[in-house]
């Protein structure tokens, strides 16, 4: 397993994006995207801030893609 790499919010959406996502609604900082297949994945936007490594992991899971498909994105 990779090491997870250091990425901004704005990036992880566009790679989710990518994956398949898309915007299904926002509550204040965090943007909620949603899969076809009935997936989830909650994005916490805060300027100037990067995602913290746990938190990474849990969209990851969430959204079931692994480190190694994350970082070919990147």
């Amino acid at each position: 397993m990779s090491k997870l790499p250091v990425i901004k919010p704005k990036e992880l959406i566009k790679i989710l994006k990518n994956f398949g996502f898309v915007e299904h609604r926002q509550k204040g900082s965090h943007l909620i995207l949603k899969h076809s297949d009935g997936q989830r994945a909650v994005i916490p936007i805060h300027q100037g801030r990067d995602i913290p490594t746990g938190t990474l992991r849990s969209i990851l899971n969430d959204a079931d893609i692994s480190v190694d498909e994350l970082t070919k994105y990147l």
